[in-house]
């Protein structure tokens, strides 16, 4: 894949403006009544790089990520800094943020997930790019050991067990993770004299199916 897992800098992903977005072809009927609906499974995420930019020392490394990336061409890690965590924001990861499946005594590896719920309805995400050495697992209250009960794939946000839990058994699971991207241009246009007046460079960024 077009893929490359190296993260773009955190510390200049911070202070980036963006998140998530949906897709919704509404119709309004004769009767003024409207049809909606959504050809999207999944929400979308946008984000605006170049806000992070504080000094011509950030500008010089986003050029060197950026043509390391070739421009749109290889897809990179993103920290969205609002929303990196299968917890709250303020928590420490805990094993049982999240609900991610229920064993069946036969299947070993899952997909990590994270679920937003609000007024009794829920919105479950794929989870594809998790941190390396935050992941935490529990069958029920028991934590598991990464390397001796589990294993995690950083690349697809897959877990596989040693042993496949027991049937009928909650799989819990916390994390930090990325979001997939690439940039959304193939051109960066800076100015110094425009960044010491306050001016910062446009860099779209857009969240990538893998």
């Amino acid at each position: 894949m077009n893929f490359h897992e190296v993260r773009f800098p955190a510390s200049l992903s911070f202070g980036s403006v963006g998140g998530p977005e949906r897709r919704t072809d509404i119709v309004t009927l004769a009767n003024g009544f409207e049809e909606r609906n959504t050809p999207w499974a999944h929400s979308r995420r946008r984000y605006d790089a170049g806000l992070g930019m504080r000094s011509l020392d950030d500008i010089e490394t986003l050029i060197s990520f950026f043509e390391a990336r070739q421009g749109q061409m290889f897809g990179f890690r993103w920290k969205d800094w609002s929303d990196f965590k299968s917890g709250a924001a303020t928590a420490e990861v805990d094993k049982a943020d999240q609900i991610i499946a229920q064993g069946d005594g036969k299947t070993t590896e899952f997909q990590l997930i994270k679920t937003y719920s609000s007024g009794g309805f829920n919105y479950v995400r794929p989870i594809i790019k998790p941190v390396l050495g935050t992941v935490k697992l529990g069958l029920e209250q028991d934590g598991m050991r990464e390397g001796v009960d589990f294993e995690v794939d950083l690349a697809r946000g897959r877990v596989m067990f040693t042993i496949a839990p027991p049937e009928d058994v909650d799989i819990t699971a916390g994390f930090e993770f990325d979001v997939p991207v690439r940039f959304d241009t193939d051109k960066i246009q800076t100015s110094v004299a425009s960044f010491h007046a306050g001016d910062v460079p446009n860099v779209p960024v857009v969240e990538v199916r893998v």
